[in-house]
């Protein structure tokens, strides 16, 4: 039997939350026999759609599903700190021909505990990283903090280059039970029409 292994975060309101980002709240309707979730669009495990930062882009429901459905290989960096750039994702094994890349750092270890409280110091994707990145025509990347470059950074340029460039960006991926290697990636954003993002259900196969 194949192992799946679930890296999305669930949706409490006690789990992983940007500053300044809505917590989820889950409301029953009685009457109704049914319930009403508010959520925000980068909660928790999400992929950022390219609107997001870049104007006249496409929305979360144009997430081309391709790139959310294959092998991606998990690659090892939680011997790093700080902003991963170029040299660094050159000498963590990343395979020649991936197309889709997660990278599991010491940030997963954190956030998978709850209440989870937010840190600034989490590991990220410094700009010649991301320029690494497109170069090497990676179209799936996955992080495992809920932001792909450092707060606060002014022009978000990591998410500019990476969106414009066609990268599907997933983050707030929780891969501290994931060894490095191959797996076979299925990611199910909902398709929210215009969206800027969605919450994601993130699901790795073992090989």
């Amino acid at each position: 039997m194949v192992r799946i292994f679930d890296v999305s975060f669930p949706i409490v309101p006690e789990g992983p939350l940007w500053p300044g980002d809505p917590a989820p709240v889950l409301e029953e309707i009685t009457e109704q026999n049914i319930s009403e979730l508010h959520i925000g669009t980068h909660f928790g495990t999400h992929i950022d759609a390219p609107v997001h930062f870049v104007e006249g882009g496409s929305g979360a429901d144009q997430a081309p599903l391709e790139a959310l459905l294959g092998e991606v290989f998990v690659a090892d960096a939680t011997d790093l700190q700080g902003e991963i750039g170029a040299e660094q994702l050159e000498g963590i094994g990343i395979e020649p021909g991936t197309s889709r890349l997660f990278i599991k750092t010491s940030n997963s270890e954190r956030w998978g505990r709850y209440p989870t409280e937010f840190f600034d110091g989490y590991v990220c994707l410094a700009a010649d990283g991301a320029k690494w990145v497109v170069e090497r025509g990676i179209k799936t990347l996955g992080v495992d903090a809920l932001e792909v470059e450092v707060q606060g950074a002014p022009g978000h340029p990591v998410h500019r280059l990476l969106l414009q460039n066609g990268v599907v960006l997933i983050e707030g991926l929780n891969l501290s039970e994931v060894e490095p290697g191959v797996y076979d990636l299925v990611c199910a954003p909902l398709p929210i029409v215009g969206a800027d993002g969605s919450p994601a259900r993130v699901l790795l196969l073992e090989k």
